[in-house]
């Protein structure tokens, strides 16, 4: 197998709890998602909190590695932004934020790069999702990434359609991940969905027993 037993022990527990994440653009808008299938009260909500970080007023990023890693890179970049910010005295844009968050994770952490999401508004392009795909950073319609994505890629690509509202692209973020956390069959699963457009950033917690619940037909 690939995973060898000295790789990073964050690897083997990340796979096994298989965190997805994703993103998907509407019109005037982006909605970010992940989850979490780590058991125990608020902590839970922090360890999924930190698969979305907020990059600046309008920009997040998702990663899949470690909560850490996320973190870290989260706020170096949220740095280099706000300093970036004052010196144009307008707001970043979201290609600007993607490429600093993949350039620090490119030499932070190889395998960080793999799965990378940075999505956000911005007054110049709107909404707008960039994931990385081969070491690219590109600009997508939406976005899925993580351990737990591989079971959810035939769903998305059959559900996904251009043109979907903001409602219909958060519906499509819970969806996904509700099927993703269905998957493993445990419970105590956390799906946390951040909605960003031209007035703001919405976050939302939802707890496992409110998701919808998929059956294998």
């Amino acid at each position: 197998s690939m995973l060898k037993e000295t790789g990073p022990e964050w690897l083997s527990e990340e796979v096994k709890t298989g965190t997805t994440i994703i993103a998907i653009e509407f019109d005037g808008g982006v909605v970010l998602g992940s989850d979490s299938r780590v058991s125990a009260g608020s902590s839970v909500v922090n360890r999924v909190m930190n698969k979305l970080s907020p990059l600046h007023d309008k920009i997040y990023c998702a990663l899949s590695g470690s909560a850490a890693d996320a973190q870290t890179i989260a706020e170096m970049v949220n740095y280099q932004l706000d300093v970036h910010s004052l010196e144009i005295d307008e707001d970043p844009q979201v290609r600007s934020a993607a490429t600093l968050v993949r350039n620090i994770s490119y030499k932070y952490k190889e395998e960080l790069s793999a799965h990378l999401i940075v999505a956000g508004w911005d007054r110049k392009n709107k909404g707008q999702v960039f994931a990385t795909l081969n070491g690219l950073l590109t600009r997508q319609p939406f976005a899925v990434g993580g351990s737990g994505s591989s079971y959810v890629y035939g769903f998305v690509d059959a559900e996904y359609r251009k043109g979907m509202n903001k409602e219909e692209c958060q519906q499509f973020v819970v969806n996904t991940l509700s099927l993703a956390m269905n998957r493993d069959g445990s419970s105590g699963g956390v799906a946390y969905i951040v909605s960003i457009d031209e007035h703001g950033t919405e976050e939302k917690v939802i707890l496992g027993n409110d998701l919808p619940t998929f059956f294998d037909q």
